[in-house]
């Protein structure tokens, strides 16, 4: 795989002079935005004053046009924006990828399917809200591999009826041929109760945790210290997780400095890793041409098709049987 530098030295040759004329765009596309904003906050406002100067008491609902105005501006930019984030991910994302790896397929306005995602038992929430973008598939080294963003929510709703949507998981989600068929399921999640509460109080909520598996102790300190295994066979968890791979994990934790979540199902790896955001998405309001931004988006996908190195996949450890 193409190094860092590798990649950003393509970058300025072959695709900065095209970034600079879509900085141009950008910059139009601010404009219009801003005054977006301007009129629909005006507007929002003066339909609020007459509203709270009409009311005979104060309620919540009173300031509706306000968050309504704020819904309407969200729409208008992203509607907006739909024609200059096509060009940037065609002119920039799409070249780098394929200059990554040949082989890799990129399609924009796909992504990673509920069913595979619900598939990885990551998460046992009820979805009721997905989407994503950003697909890339192929095989490297003898590796079938896909990833994308992806956002998963849940709807809730309080004691008057009404309705909010929350987080599951939004970041990168990656699934990747595992060279061997499990007989049973494994779940490798951030240690978040021993981290939160302490490490008695938090072994005891892990143990205690009714939506998973039965929880596994692994014998690496450090690799306890960060994370939590769960899963339905002790015995190949522990063959799964040799000393190797734990350390592999740890490396590819610290390198993607987010919260890393992995699952061995069958015959494949689930990993997601969490950024709360979209991540191959184009700036509006500040420049494209901030080396830091352009950095981020080549060490995201390094970092998404680096797996098959960090983990090598395709060991003969785990031929397939």
């Amino acid at each position: 795989m193409r190094t860092l530098s590798e990649l950003t030295d393509f970058f300025y040759a072959e695709l900065h002079p095209d970034l600079k004329r879509l900085e141009d765009e950008r910059k139009e596309l601010a404009r219009k935005l801003i005054y977006a904003a301007i009129a629909i906050g005006v507007i929002a406002l003066l339909i609020t004053a007459v509203i709270l100067k009409n009311s005979n008491s104060y309620s919540e609902a009173d300031l509706a046009p306000l968050f309504i105005g704020g819904a309407v501006f969200m729409w208008t930019k992203k509607h907006m924006s739909k024609d200059y984030t096509h060009a940037f991910k065609d002119t920039i994302i799409h070249p780098l990828i394929k200059q990554i790896d040949k082989a890799l397929d990129y399609q924009k306005t796909s992504y990673i399917s509920r069913e595979h995602f619900k598939r990885s038992k990551l998460f046992r929430n009820d979805i009721d809200r997905y989407n994503g973008n950003d697909l890339v598939t192929g095989e490297i080294d003898g590796v079938r591999l896909r990833f994308s963003d992806v956002h998963a929510e849940y709807e809730s709703r309080d004691s008057k009826g009404r309705s909010s949507l929350h987080t599951i998981f939004q970041g990168l989600f990656i699934i990747a041929d595992f060279n061997k068929h499990f007989e049973g399921e494994t779940m490798v999640h951030p240690d978040k109760a021993e981290k939160t509460f302490g490490r008695l109080v938090g072994s005891w909520l892990q143990k205690h945790n009714m939506a998973q598996e039965t929880l596994i102790k692994m014998d690496d300190p450090l690799f306890e210290k960060h994370f939590v295994v769960y899963g339905t066979r002790q015995i190949e968890a522990r063959y799964i997780l040799t000393h190797t791979m734990m350390q592999r994990l740890l490396d590819f934790k610290k390198r993607s400095s987010v919260p890393l979540y992995v699952s061995f199902i069958n015959n494949q790896i689930y990993l997601a890793l969490t950024y709360n955001k979209d991540l191959f998405e184009p700036t509006v309001f500040s420049s494209l041409l901030q080396y830091k931004l352009v950095k981020e988006y080549i060490s995201t996908l390094q970092l998404a098709i680096g797996i098959i190195e960090e983990l090598k996949l395709n060991e003969r450890l785990w031929s397939k049987q």
